[in-house]
């Protein structure tokens, strides 16, 4: 700790503040901080009941749509032509209301299709758009 000097006298102010106790503290602080922080990360265990329901038997319906790099539309792997696709998204969407559209376009697609495609679907009730993609 640091005192006033002896050539000042008794009532002179100190010049510096002493910074080393807050120092210590800090770094006793931290390694506190550091040795009890994974303790915290436990659960708390807890028994709960076991109970048995049935599975879900509903699943929204699906549409499989795939385009290919050429241009060519499938409709759950059947051929479909681009402007029939608002009068199907329409019928889906009636049919079933949570219907789901899995699309998936070859890299080399024109954003334009896919955008359209995007566009048409939305237009005609299905909100539900999945992106399908291969594994790396």
């Amino acid at each position: 700790m640091a005192f006033g000097s002896f050539n000042q006298g008794p009532a002179a102010p100190m010049a510096e503040p002493n910074t080393t106790p807050l120092v210590d503290v800090m770094l006793v602080l931290l390694v506190v901080f550091i040795i009890t922080t994974p303790l915290l990360t436990n659960a708390v265990q807890v028994d709960l009941p076991r109970a048995q329901a049935a599975a879900s038997a509903a699943k929204p319906e699906q549409i499989r749509l795939a385009v290919r790099a050429d241009g060519k539309m499938f409709w759950n792997d059947l051929p479909v032509a681009e402007t029939d696709l608002p009068a199907r998204f329409a019928d889906a969407a009636a049919a079933h209301p949570n219907v789901e559209l899995h699309l998936s376009a070859d890299q080399a697609v024109r954003y334009e299709s896919v955008a359209k495609t995007l566009a048409a679907a939305q237009q005609n009730g299905v909100l539900r758009i999945a992106f399908v993609t291969a594994a790396p």
